[in-house]
């Protein structure tokens, strides 16, 4: 296939009726729509994983709007860089500028955006993976309308790519059926431009000259093992990387760990993102087994904010291998996802009434807290109490795991509530 420009790009949407997905944020009526419609578009940050439409919703607006519109990437842009288009935009009143990964600039870089946003001199549209919450100054945050953009679903997926078979010029000369879908969308991981990407690649690899193009799940596969790092580009390993550490980090070998932190590391990779990802590991993957990986992990993340690189590759590594060589145990993750599935399931269950809160007398007079038993004055500061709802008594959300700590916390369990809960 001769051409430059890829599948993704030549697809990228131009208007809202033609992007697929976020019907929350762009379908008829809904909140970003009505103010793109109306002309009063706020400054904005777009929260949600890579290739669900950031980028081309910020293009969407320039181009509907009719306002000039520069473009910024924080991996590559500088203070210098953001002061520059500040600046041209003092003569050119509604710039729109947009910063991609807006996530990876410091506070000194965001600082460099405030008065611009207040005074209404740039309308800041920032595209972020991250948790704005976490990776955006709340005074330049508190400026924005934050609009959470949602994976794609499989439908989509699909529906992309037969709209790239229809509409694109370079596929529409080629003989496609598309028989199966399943290997495309799993290495595509949802994201959509990866996903065009990949299926272009394809295409190329078994099309010309008016030769049929069978897609199944066996020829994507063979072609991506093949070809991968020609579609693989502009930091798309981030996230299968970032997914090969934690797996050897929860696998116990801090061989593994170390080398793809070493990949990372040398990627460039934002320090804070590998920190918070311990952070969660040492709760999910860890938990209760080892209550000091997450004192570790806090403190590496609190440690890498400080001094960042090249410093933080030691302590990186440090918690790595540390949590690598942590005994595991899944229990607190499984006990939460438990209760919220109780949860889901059956709803807002009444608190019984003798663990209510009654700090008026009319609570009292209703039987609030009637029956409790304050805890501390039972043998072992403990008395055998309800305190699920009822149609929950007894549930068991919490299984120790099989290892030291957690046996320590399965005798103690099994001691107060005897066969209640099986411990």
């Amino acid at each position: 296939m001769d051409t430059t420009i890829p599948l993704a790009e030549r697809m990228r949407p131009a208007t809202l009726d033609d992007l697929v997905g976020q019907e929350h944020l762009t379908g008829k009526g809904s909140i970003l729509r009505t103010s793109i419609e109306q002309g009063r578009v706020p400054s904005m940050i777009l929260w949600g994983p890579p290739g669900v439409g950031k980028t081309t919703i910020a293009n969407i607006i320039a181009h509907t709007l009719q306002v000039p519109y520069a473009q910024l990437s924080a991996i590559s842009s500088g203070v210098k860089d953001v002061r520059e288009v500040i600046e041209q935009a003092k003569d050119q009143p509604g710039t729109i500028l947009f910063i991609d990964e807006i996530h990876r600039f410091n506070k000194g870089q965001q600082d460099a955006l405030l008065g611009a946003v207040e005074k209404g001199v740039i309308r800041l549209i920032g595209a972020t993976t991250e948790n704005p919450s976490f990776e955006v100054n709340s005074a330049l945050l508190s400026r924005c309308q934050v609009y959470v953009l949602k994976p794609l679903e499989n439908k989509d997926l699909v529906k992309l790519l037969e709209q790239a078979m229809q509409r694109d010029s370079e596929l529409k000369s080629e003989k496609i059926e598309l028989k199966e879908t399943e290997a495309l969308i799993s290495l595509s991981g949802g994201d959509a431009r990866k996903l065009l990407n990949l299926f272009e690649l394809v295409v190329d690899t078994l099309g010309g000259k008016n030769k049929p193009v069978l897609i199944t799940d066996e020829v994507v596969m063979r072609t991506a093992q093949k070809k991968i790092a020609l579609y693989d580009k502009k930091g798309e390993q981030h996230y299968d990387i970032i997914s090969a550490f934690i797996k050897s980090m929860r696998g116990s070998d801090p061989n593994g760990a170390v080398y793809w932190l070493a990949r990372m590391m040398e990627g460039g990779e934002d320090v804070k993102f590998i920190a918070r990802r311990m952070l969660i590991f040492a709760s999910e993957d860890i938990g209760n087994a080892n209550p000091n990986a997450l004192l570790m992990a806090n403190a590496t993340f609190d440690a890498v904010n400080k001094i960042g690189y090249p410093e933080s590759n030691l302590i990186l590594s440090q918690c790595a291998i540390y949590l690598a060589s942590s005994v595991k145990s899944n229990s607190a993750t499984t006990a939460i996802s438990s209760a919220m599935a109780a949860v889901q399931q059956h709803g807002d269950l009444p608190v019984p009434l003798h663990i209510r809160n009654a700090p008026t007398k009319l609570m009292k007079q209703m039987n609030y807290g009637k029956g409790y038993q304050y805890s501390h004055n039972g043998e072992g500061n403990f008395i055998d109490q309800e305190y699920l709802p009822d149609k929950l008594a007894g549930t068991v959300f919490f299984e120790p795991g099989e290892n030291a700590r957690e046996n320590e916390l399965r005798k103690f369990l099994r001691e107060r509530w005897k066969k209640k809960y099986g411990y």
